[in-house]
């Protein structure tokens, strides 16, 4: 077999995975051909044939996208910041939206020198490496109740040391008991979590339904029990005047917010992502 022209092979994958009711066809098709050619996405147009081997396993990847495993676990990586992240089952997979999440904590931290960091419900690690990656100077605590989630935290923490990274400190724990980082209560200037917050019964994706972790999905009948239940942490990690963000289902965006006002946070703002769903709150510690 000879050397076969790249973009006929993504088109041909791009339909077979609309076909299979992929959401975004095209970009997963032109994804997993630049996996298997070790290139960047946007360098494509500069790698125009794919080598017999190649197209053996391009349309293998091909087939098993099709079959709804997620791009992520195909790929191993997921982005968050300017930090791909090693991800894969057992873990959830960090979306884009959570980097509105990201980038409006780093805005926050803008004016504070080597801060204290949170983040409750790391998963993969991926918004305190992040956090890191972009503020070396900030003391990074990371919590993660699920043992394999923790097991990749602790995967992509060693590699974020190793390239060079402030070091994050990785906990296992329930971020609503009573007893979590103790050791910081009153002291931390910024509050991150991306809970488990999907309602019981929602209809998921299959890449959802089949491949995330149902502990980092779901929150209960109305899917505020881990909110709910871990902001008496949150208020009790933050120093006064320090503020938190904690991403939510789009369908209790005003919930949330009415939680934070009710235990005494000043400034409850509901943020929309960019499909102009409600998708994370912010508050400040009164």
């Amino acid at each position: 077999m000879s050397r076969v022209p790249v973009r006929p092979e993504i088109q041909a994958a791009a339909e077979r995975l609309a076909d299979a009711g992929v959401a975004s066809p095209r970009f997963d098709a032109e994804s997993l051909a630049a996996h298997v050619l070790g290139i960047e996405r946007s360098r494509l147009a500069l790698a125009p044939l794919l080598e017999p081997e190649q197209v053996g396993r391009y349309r293998e990847l091909v087939g098993q996208r099709a079959r709804r495993i997620p791009l992520q676990h195909l790929t191993g990586t997921a982005p968050m910041g300017r930090i791909d992240l090693a991800v894969g089952p057992g873990v959830f997979v960090p979306r884009p939206e959570t980097e509105l999440l990201f980038a409006w904590a780093l805005a926050q931290l803008e004016a504070v020198h080597a801060p204290t960091i949170v983040d409750l419900c790391t998963g993969s690690g991926a918004l305190a490496l992040a956090l890191a990656n972009a503020r070396p100077d900030a003391a990074v605590h990371a919590v993660e109740l699920d043992p394999a989630a923790l097991a990749w935290a602790r995967r992509n923490a060693d590699a974020r040391a190793a390239a060079g990274d402030t070091p994050i400190t990785l906990y296992a724990g329930d971020v609503t008991a009573p007893d979590t980082l103790a050791e910081l209560n009153g002291r931390v200037d910024l509050l991150v979590a991306n809970p488990p917050y999907v309602p019981d019964d929602a209809a998921l994706d299959p890449e959802v339904a089949e491949h995330d972790p149902p502990l980092a999905l779901f929150g209960g009948p109305d899917g505020l029990r881990v909110i709910d239940t871990m902001l008496p942490t949150i208020t009790r990690l933050l120093r006064p005047g320090a503020a938190a963000g904690v991403e939510h289902d789009d369908s209790h965006g005003a919930q949330v917010a009415a939680l934070f006002t009710a235990a005494g946070y000043t400034a409850a703002t509901e943020h929309r992502d960019l499909a102009d769903r409600p998708r994370f709150v912010t508050a400040t510690r009164g």
